[in-house]
């Protein structure tokens, strides 16, 4: 099963309500798992759309959990995708510090974290041209061999939608931003030693 935060909202210090689509897989055997895990307080169907789900869940604090990290280093959550026991997360902190005490939590844990990339606006990386996660890539590149840029459009967004089993508006989001990590990407490389 896929799982993509869709957002994550947090209500005081102890309580975090992610809302989030999943795909594919066992979905009745993703409730019960997911009723029965004690970091889940309340887990509600929100709403099902061609083969995705949107759930809304009430997770609890007494549970360890990388979302308390970030939450607590005040990082934002642009993309989050989980599968196979793995999460592909990308995140925007305001500052080094963040970054350093966020790294710090998952360095106290028991979790593993695989940095993939660092990428700081003002110094766009050399080794690769744009920070895109899998997920955006992908998204991209079935975009590019579908024929969703062409004019005129030879798929449609819904059509496109369901190769991924999301919704239309979630797949308008994934593009949004791709387009704006790919923008702010060009446009912090064209500046970057400029007064």
């Amino acid at each position: 099963m896929v799982v993509e935060v869709e957002r994550v909202v947090t209500h005081g210090p102890d309580r975090i309500m992610p809302y989030f689509w999943t795909r594919d897989g066992d979905r009745e055997t993703f409730e019960t798992a997911a009723r029965n895990d004690p970091s889940v307080e309340d887990l509600t169907k929100l709403d099902e759309l061609d083969q995705a789900v949107l759930y809304r869940a009430n997770w609890i604090q007494d549970v360890e959990s990388v979302v308390y990290a970030y939450t607590e280093t005040g990082a934002i959550l642009l993309d989050a995708t989980g599968q196979n026991e793995r999460w592909e997360l990308q995140l925007r902190f305001d500052s080094e510090g963040d970054v350093t005490q966020f790294n710090n939590y998952i360095d106290e844990s028991e979790f593993v974290l695989d940095l993939t990339r660092l990428y700081h606006p003002s110094h766009p990386t050399t080794d690769s041209h744009c920070p895109l996660t899998e997920v955006q890539r992908e998204t991209l590149v079935a975009g590019l061999k579908s024929g969703y840029y062409e004019i005129p459009r030879e798929t449609t967004p819904s059509e496109l939608a369901e190769q991924f089993g999301i919704s239309r508006q979630a797949l308008s989001k994934r593009f949004r931003r791709v387009h704006k990590t790919l923008a702010e990407n060009e446009v912090n490389a064209s500046l970057d030693g400029v007064d």
